[in-house]
């Protein structure tokens, strides 16, 4: 703007209905297993499709939708993510090559490293370059948790050395100390602090990405902003609803002065983040229990509120599809069996190829984060890190 695999179930059978019966029952349960489990395995189409649509042959992730078919960090970040679930480590090479180049000027290297800007595409005058070289702190973080979780799965400490350099710089450079809170992730590296009002954005701060940064760098603010960010969240989300920006101001977390209270495009991916945590995380069950708004607005209406007031609750308009995308993962993590059902069938709109309509980029993005958890593809750990379907059931 910017995981549950296997399952062992147990039957008891009474009044001698025995064995036979009972290792049928298992051969089924073992059969739909595995079945699952060989979906996950195979390719991921909807990935190949994204990279065929969105990604060009260097590694630059494009959104087609914008005058100037501009490449955000956040796109290359996320992108590097589905690579790795993926197990494609190729396209996460270019990926991450082009992002050095032309995101952060070649300098990131684990004893050369800059933010990458935010924003890259056409310029007024016809070239292609940055166009707007502060940093997004959410994309930085993804980037380091994609750099770390790699060097963890592919076995590349230059990968985890990276990763580890990234994290140390988001630390120096858009972690603010905020008097009466403590450490707080800025939106970016600069311009969002203005005498004593900070502006802040709830869904730069993913539940699993800050407990693995804790994890695999513990000598960072880490697991102190992970408490911070669940009590922001829940407290600018009176309603159950979050808002795309809020503020801390005198002690206190405040409306947003710019953007006000509304939660839209932004805040559509707290309920995704929440979603995605991990049920062992001792802040998973509340931080999902201060977003009940959104769950009850579905169940009311069938459709999540485009645009919604994070202090009254009114809410206006119908989400697109990407808002489902970000839904799934917290249906299925609330068991609410109707909400994933509806996301369900509206996700499998995600592969049909409609004559004179492209795919819209923010669509496919929390598709796949959506459907690819929902499917098995990958779910996260309680020490935030990534548990890839390829490692877990693919042998």
């Amino acid at each position: 703007m910017r995981f549950r695999i296997s399952r062992r179930t147990s039957f008891t059978l009474a009044l001698g209905i025995g064995m036979t019966a009972s290792a049928s029952l298992a051969g089924l349960s073992g059969a739909a297993q595995a079945a699952q489990n060989g979906a996950a395995c195979g390719d991921w189409g909807a990935w190949q499709s994204f990279v065929q649509r969105f990604v060009q042959a260097d590694g630059r992730v494009i959104d087609y939708s914008t005058p100037a078919q501009q490449t955000t960090s956040e796109g290359q970040s996320y992108a590097l993510f589905f690579a790795l679930v993926a197990n494609d480590r190729a396209t996460f090479d270019k990926l991450l090559g082009w992002t050095r180049a032309n995101l952060a000027g070649n300098q990131f290297d684990a004893q050369n490293l800059r933010l990458p800007a935010w924003q890259w595409g056409k310029k007024p005058d016809g070239s292609y370059g940055v166009l707007d070289p502060n940093s997004a702190s959410d994309s930085d973080l993804w980037i380091a948790y994609d750099l770390l979780q790699a060097g963890r799965l592919w076995h590349n400490p230059a990968y985890t050395q990276l990763g580890q350099s990234l994290a140390e710089r988001i630390a120096h450079d858009e972690v603010a100390n905020l008097s009466g809170l403590g450490p707080m992730l800025l939106p970016g590296a600069q311009g969002f602090r203005n005498g004593n009002v900070t502006r802040l954005n709830p869904s730069y701060l993913p539940l699993p990405v800050l407990r693995a940064l804790a994890h695999e760098v513990p000598d960072g603010p880490w697991a102190t902003l992970a408490d911070n960010a669940y009590q922001f969240v829940k407290t600018v989300s009176p309603q159950g609803f979050a808002p795309d920006w809020a503020a801390w101001q005198n002690g206190r977390f405040v409306v947003d002065p710019k953007n006000g209270d509304v939660g839209s495009y932004d805040a559509i991916r707290v309920y995704l983040w929440a979603g995605l945590a991990s049920p062992a995380d001792p802040l998973a069950k509340p931080w999902l229990g201060a977003l009940g708004g959104m769950r009850a607005k579905v169940a009311q209406n069938g459709f999540p509120p485009e645009k919604v007031s994070s202090t009254t609750g009114a809410a206006s308009g119908e989400g697109p599809l990407s808002y489902w995308g970000a839904l799934a993962p917290y249906f299925k993590t609330l068991g609410d069996e109707h909400g994933l059902g509806l996301a369900r069938t509206r996700l499998a709109a995600l592969g049909a190829n409609v004559p004179g309509r492209e795919p819209v980029y923010y669509d496919r993005v929390l598709g796949l984060f959506g459907t690819g958890f929902i499917d098995g593809r990958y779910r996260f750990d309680e020490a935030g890190g990534l548990v890839p379907a390829w490692r877990t059931a693919c042998d």
